[in-house]
């Protein structure tokens, strides 16, 4: 070949090679990027944790977190098939419209199979309140003499300075201090309130409320008399005439040990191997043992606030009735004090095994609590 053949030889396999790039690069824009996400709830809004959520078509797959949320990208546009599915609970299959370049927002609502046992009541009018905060749940209980702000409510304000938290209630401004910090003003006097954090006086003087974050506060005490706070918290008639905080700050005594975490047990494969069984496989499925109920302990902070939520939990009962403690995950939860009351209960219960052709087998059971109040209220509400 000479030398000018050679050279358009080069020049062809040059223009190829460009045609060819851009003819796969417009075929990856053609089949588009658009991406889904959401959160999987029960019946009653709580996150499902470890539900599978996938786009077959598209061989997309996601398992939803601690918070029930997923997230599915890649080469998703136009109308696509999305399922939803989760041990105990029925499978949903929505068709939902998906735009190259773009992000959807679908949230999945999933209901209980029937197989799911019947849940555990937690039903109760009294706790004994124990320990730092006694004082300060039997006060959010009654509700008398002041205004009180919970841990729920404080997270729900989602705000960084607790001035602006205060603010919200009737009859108190914010106060701006000299030294650059912030205090707050009741009725519009304009001396300072007694500030008073765990139990312990703050010292003399105004007290910067925004040097402690809200998300470290517990609960929120407020009095706007000189007589309306409790007897241990009021000072000579002069300064409470000011009013009174008591703060109370979170600990180990204020939260849960672990939170809501998925199972890492891959139960579907042990189910399919029959290594474990569901209680539509077998002929008496486990059931709580009646003899010994199983205690859970209602959370002294959410009952103190009148909140009441719903736990299910997941776990394998052993062909003696035991429940196989490192199986044990929660599936769904309106609150993480809720699922530590569970787990915690869970430790020591006792059920009747499975039986299946006459022998006791391991079983799966999805075992739902419902912790009810009276004049409780749904979390948020």
């Amino acid at each position: 070949m000479d030398h000018v053949a050679q050279i358009r030889m080069r020049t062809w396999i040059t223009a190829v090679s460009a045609t060819t790039c851009f003819l796969f690069a417009a075929t990856l824009g053609a089949q588009g990027t658009g991406t889904i996400i959401g959160v999987v709830t029960d019946s009653t809004g709580a996150p499902i944790i470890g539900a599978e959520v996938s786009v077959a078509s598209r061989a997309l797959r996601d398992v939803t977190d601690e918070r029930g949320e997923y997230r599915l990208g890649g080469t998703l546009d136009g109308q696509v098939s999305l399922t939803a599915r989760r041990l105990g609970f029925v499978p949903q299959t929505l068709n939902v419209s998906v735009s190259s370049q773009s992000l959807l927002r679908q949230d999945i609502r999933l209901a209980r199979a029937p197989i799911v046992l019947p849940p555990v009541a937690i039903r109760t009018q009294r706790v004994d309140y124990t320990g730092r905060l006694a004082g300060y749940y039997q006060r959010l209980q009654s509700h008398s003499g002041g205004y009180f702000i919970s841990r729920d409510e404080i997270d729900k304000a989602a705000t960084s300075k607790l001035t602006q938290l205060l603010t919200h209630v009737p009859a108190i401004s914010m106060n701006r201090m000299r030294g650059g910090g912030s205090g707050v003003r009741m009725r519009q006097r304009n001396c300072w309130p007694l500030v008073w954090i765990d139990g312990l006086p703050m010292g003399a003087g105004e007290v910067d409320l925004d040097a402690f974050p809200p998300s470290t506060i517990q609960g929120i005490e407020l009095y706007l008399g000189s007589t309306t706070a409790p007897m241990r918290y009021q000072a000579d008639r002069e300064q409470s005439s000011c009013g009174t905080i008591l703060l109370w700050s979170r600990g180990p005594d204020t939260d849960p040990v672990l939170p809501p975490s998925a199972n890492k047990w891959d139960f579907d494969r042990m189910v399919a191997s029959l290594t474990i069984f569901t209680p539509d496989q077998v002929d008496k499925p486990a059931l709580p043992d009646n003899v010994h109920p199983i205690d859970v302990k209602y959370p002294p902070a959410l009952f103190a606030a009148g909140v009441k939520g719903s736990v299910l939990a997941e776990f394998v009962v052993d062909a003696k009735g035991k429940i196989e403690y490192q199986t044990l995950g929660i599936v769904s939860s309106t609150h993480p004090l809720f699922s530590d009351a569970v787990r915690r209960a869970l430790e020591n219960a006792q059920y009747t095994p499975a039986v299946r052709r006459g022998v006791a087998v391991r079983q799966l059971v999805q075992q739902p609590f419902d912790f009810m109040v009276a004049n409780g209220k749904m979390p948020g509400a």
